[in-house]
């Protein structure tokens, strides 16, 4: 049935933001013609937290050591927040080329992924 999950990211400046994938985080991808550029992602986990309305979606990605994360995106130019530790775990966020932002964390949490 299910064999995966295709995450999208609307951007203000899509083709910026796609370039900062490709480029920065060095994402594998394939063009799916036009410049329409499909990046593969790592495993990933799914969460359902309560909320007062529905369709609000948040995208997190995850690593194993959010500092040197940081200290990478610094050497390339890439701004982060200071890091916040969470219950959940270290949390940094960096703004998109487009101007999103996106949260990069170090679970401090179980994962499905890694179970045990």
């Amino acid at each position: 049935m299910i064999h995966g999950v295709h995450i999208v990211v609307y951007s203000a400046n899509a083709e910026a933001d796609r370039a900062f994938v490709r480029d920065v985080l060095e994402y594998p991808y394939v063009d799916a013609g036009q410049g329409w550029l499909i990046f593969a992602l790592p495993p990933a986990e799914l969460a359902i937290h309560p909320s007062e309305a529905n369709g609000t979606h948040e995208l997190f990605l995850t690593c194993d050591d959010v500092e040197a994360f940081v200290d990478r995106m610094s050497e390339r130019g890439v701004a982060c927040s200071d890091l916040r530790s969470e219950r959940w775990g270290l949390i940094t966020y960096l703004t998109l080329p487009g101007g999103g932002t996106l949260g990069v964390y170090q679970p401090a949490h179980p994962s499905p992924l890694n179970p045990g």
